[in-house]
């Protein structure tokens, strides 16, 4: 049984990238929670919080799997179920405010670009995990990419929601 979480660096790098995404959700716990407020009053900024919180549950969830000891099928099958479920929130997005009949003006101030990356992120992922239960470890590669991308997608997305707040005061 092959353990990528032993194999040359990979365990550290995921130790890194589950330890900063679970430290991210905190410090938006902590953010979110200075600001209840106004995240209470704008559905935009409940909404976008929401999202990066699960998001970045996403990561830590991959983390702990691709750290846990195990064969690269079963990683694989866990890798394509985490991102099915990640999915489901930017296409869900883009069904309800670019095709679901809603007028453009009011989206909320979504963004069909933000969409459109993180749809490419977990697809990403989706093919990381599919060429790991072929017992391919290069998939890792692209699950990492995956995760860089989130990586900077919520960060970036994060300081859009501490400017959204702060122009509400």
């Amino acid at each position: 049984m092959e353990h990528l979480g032993k194999v040359g660096s990979w365990g550290e790098l995921y130790v890194m990238l589950g330890t900063s995404s679970a430290a991210l959700i905190g410090l938006l716990f902590v953010a979110t929670s200075l600001h209840l407020k106004e995240l209470v009053d704008k559905q935009v900024l409940r909404t976008r919080s929401r999202n990066l919180t699960l998001h970045l549950t996403a990561m830590l969830v991959q983390a702990a799997a691709i750290l846990t000891p195990q064969p690269l099928l079963f990683l694989g099958i866990e890798i394509i179920v985490i991102n099915l479920c990640g999915m489901y929130l930017p296409l869900s997005f883009v069904y309800k405010h670019f095709l679901g009949g809603r007028s453009r003006r009011k989206r909320g101030g979504f963004s069909i670009y933000m969409g459109a990356i993180y749809i490419f992120a977990y697809g990403l992922g989706l093919a990381g995990g599919a060429v790991l239960t072929q017992s391919l470890s290069w998939g890792l590669y692209l699950v990492t990419f995956s995760n860089a991308v989130f990586f900077v997608s919520v960060v970036l997305n994060a300081w859009k929601l501490m400017l959204g707040i702060r122009e509400s005061e």
